[in-house]
């Protein structure tokens, strides 16, 4: 079993900045992906960015230039630098990673974190 732990969230101004941190876990062999997802009150949860084990990425169109993903495997670790934070980014954050255990593969998600950008 793999598990994720994230970290970072918070209350931030509007134009502000936070740091999402996710470690994973476990009986891991490999991790081929892991990404970031949101789901705001009411709506269903979107891909914000991800990032392979080679560290090709892949972000929404509306946090592009905004965003950063970031990923260090020796960790099982994976980071989203938020600048530029708007009221609509607004939500939980969800991490979560694509893998293989030893015995198979798994799909694992965090327990989120709480994002509000609010004056």
């Amino acid at each position: 079993q793999v598990q994720l732990v994230e970290s970072g969230g918070g209350l931030v101004q509007p134009g502000g900045s936070l740091r999402l941190s996710c470690a994973a876990s476990g009986r891991i062999f490999s991790i081929y992906s892991m990404g970031w997802y949101r789901q705001a009150p009411g709506k269903q949860r979107e891909l914000v960015a991800a990032i392979t084990s080679g560290g090709s990425t892949n972000y929404a169109d509306s946090v592009k230039g905004r965003f950063t993903i970031s990923r260090d495997n020796a960790k099982n670790t994976v980071y989203l630098q938020m600048n530029s934070l708007k009221p609509e980014d607004t939500a939980v954050y969800y991490c979560n990673a694509e893998g293989s255990s030893y015995v198979t593969d798994f799909l694992s998600w965090g327990q989120g974190t709480q994002v509000t950008v609010s004056s």
